[in-house]
C-alpha cells in the first residue's frame, strides 16, 4: 500500500481489484537506484560500473544505472537499436556529438549510430541511467567491429559479480521482467 493521503482528491478511491492479470509478472520498484550498497555495482572496466534495474532477456533489452568514477573512455561502440539515456549527475559525452550531459539531461539515441562515451573531471561521478535495447556492437579506434554485448553478456557478467561479492547469481533473476 502506498502512502496514505492527506489533502489529495482521491483520498478513499480504492485500488483496481486483480491490478495483476494471471501470469503477469509484478513491477519492478527500486528506491534511490543511483545510491546504496556498493556490491551492487557491476564492474564494466576500470572505473566504470554498472547497477541493473530491469532485465528483459526476451526484448534482449536493460536499464542501468553507469558510473564512472574517474575521467575515462567509458566505451567505444555501435548500437543497431535505440537507447535512452537520463544523466542523474557527473558529466559525459560522445566525442561524435556536439553536446556534454549534466545532472538533468535526456538523450534518445538513434538506431544505427557509433559513439565514443567519455566520462569528463567532475566534482560528483558520472552517473547515467540508460535503457539499452542491445546488442552493443564493440568498435576499435578505426570504427571497425571488435565484439558484441547484448542482454545475455550483461546477464552473465552481472550473475559472475553477484556470486563473487556475496550476493548470490540468482538476484539477477529478481531484475527480469
Amino acid at each position: 500500500m502506498p502512502e496514505a493521503p492527506t489533502t489529495e482528491p482521491w483520498a478513499g478511491t480504492p485500488p483496481v481489484p486483480h491490478a495483476l492479470r494471471p501470469g503477469a509478472m509484478p513491477e519492478a520498484y527500486m528506491a534511490k537506484i543511483a545510491e546504496g550498497d556498493e556490491r551492487y555495482w557491476v564492474p564494466i572496466v576500470e572505473n566504470v560500473s554498472s547497477k541493473p534495474v530491469w532485465i528483459s532477456p526476451t526484448l534482449n533489452m536493460w536499464a542501468d544505472v553507469l558510473m564512472a568514477t574517474k575521467p575515462c573512455i567509458v566505451n567505444r561502440h555501435y548500437h543497431p537499436k535505440p537507447i535512452w539515456a537520463y544523466t542523474i549527475s557527473g558529466k559525459w559525452a560522445y566525442l561524435e556529438h556536439e553536446w556534454t550531459a549534466t545532472a538533468g539531461d535526456f538523450i534518445f539515441e538513434a538506431p544505427g549510430e557509433s559513439h565514443t562515451l567519455v566520462a569528463y573531471e567532475h566534482e560528483d561521478p558520472m552517473k547515467v541511467f540508460f535503457v539499452v535495447s542491445g546488442p552493443l556492437m564493440w568498435l576499435n579506434e578505426n570504427g571497425e567491429s571488435v565484439g558484441h554485448f547484448d542482454v545475455f553478456d550483461y546477464m552473465e557478467l552481472a550473475r559472475t559479480h553477484y556470486d563473487a561479492v556475496g550476493i548470490g547469481a540468482d538476484y539477477v533473476d529478481t531484475l527480469i521482467r
